[in-house]
């Protein structure tokens, strides 16, 4: 195990920066997703750890030494990337064992790590076939065992669920989640998919533009973002947004939409924001609820079975609520009443930084 640290790194590919002063401390031990979307700098930031790129400026250490200048072979580092990368010539056996021969381990030393890797990752019975003969499932473990029967320090994971079907995907992360359970070790994984993020991460580093938005634990990142942002990619369906107005009238905060039509009690003034300045309300669908008190119109509907998300159309925008029930047979065209909780609104102010959270 060894800590990972980003001391305010910089990328640029000629004059386009992809990395913007990325400054940021990961533990020993500690699984870390960075999470964004396309094009953000998630991968750079992870091929700089590897050596795979050259940090404009900052530093870069592993385990407290400075790597910056450090060839990847020297970094101690472990990395999985999306496409396999398997020698299709090689059998799995082969494969997992090719990065040891490199290092020039005795012959019986590789054959026990191999036997080792292999049982801990179910390919005991696959040692003998070719990546050809494998499911996509298969492929990925025989890429992580290779890496794994390294012993790194430090392993990097490149978007390595991307080729993976719906099915596959929620196996794998089930895998990766008991691996690093077993193993203790230092893990750094990069996807752009948010749900990946939540269920495999300790902490989540979400990205922007190349700036680093918010680090904390997944359910903080859930229930406290700290901007716009952040908000509506944490979640599944994502938060709803609503742009418009704190009123303050007897001393009683509340939200008023810019179409004027929905209103929303606030449990507090929020901080920093005075009466009439622009804002977004934020909601989650699981708080908004089929209710008497505004109207709307369902444009689309997302059954799961036991409960629907339904799409609704309102002066003030379009809104995602969750239903359950009875309620959740709701159809297009159908009008609905919904109603806000007031205690779990979150409000953002017209830079987007969160000013207040539920209580």
């Amino acid at each position: 195990m060894a800590s990972v640290e980003l001391l305010d790194v910089h990328k640029q590919f000629g004059e386009t920066p992809v990395v913007r002063g990325v400054s940021l401390a990961i533990e020993p031990g500690e699984f870390l997703v960075l999470v964004g979307r396309s094009g953000c700098g998630k991968s750079t930031c992870l091929r700089m750890v590897a050596g795979l790129e050259e940090a404009s400026s900052g530093e870069i250490r592993i385990g407290g030494r400075r790597v910056n200048e450090l060839p990847p072979k020297e970094r101690d580092v472990g990395m999985v990337f999306q496409s396999y990368a398997l020698y299709p010539h090689m059998t799995v056996r082969e494969n997992i064992a090719f990065g040891l021969k490199l290092r020039k381990l005795p012959a019986a030393d590789i054959a026990t790590r191999v036997d080792e890797v292999a049982k801990m990752l179910e390919l005991d019975g696959l040692l003998a076939r070719f990546p050809r003969e494998l499911s996509g499932g298969q492929r990925q473990r025989v890429a992580m065992g290779r890496a794994i029967a390294r012993r790194p320090r430090v392993f990097l994971f490149d978007e390595p669920l991307s080729n993976l079907d719906a099915a596959l995907r929620v196996q794998m992360r089930s895998e990766l989640a008991g691996l690093h359970r077993r193993l203790g070790a230092t893990m750094v994984y990069v996807t752009h998919d948010q749900v990946e993020a939540m269920t495999l991460a300790t902490r989540i580093a979400v990205l922007e533009a190349g700036v680093l938005q918010q680090v904390d634990r997944p359910l903080e990142l859930f229930h406290k973002p700290a901007n716009r942002f952040v908000a509506g990619f944490i979640g599944s369906p994502a938060m709803n947004l609503i742009d418009g107005t704190v009123s303050v009238e007897g001393g009683a905060a509340s939200f008023r939409s810019s179409t004027g039509s929905l209103r929303c009690a606030l449990r507090s003034a929020p901080a920093g924001v005075a009466a009439g300045e622009k804002v977004t309300l934020g909601v989650r669908p699981n708080d908004v609820s089929a209710a008497k008190d505004v109207p709307g119109l369902v444009e689309a509907v997302e059954p799961m079975g036991w409960e629907a998300y339904a799409h609704i159309r309102h002066d003030a925008g379009k809104l995602v609520v969750r239903l359950e029930g009875a309620a959740a047979g709701v159809r297009v065209g159908e009008a609905i009443h919904f109603g806000i909780d007031p205690a779990r609104v979150h409000l953002f102010a017209a830079d987007g930084r969160a000013v207040l959270h539920p209580a």
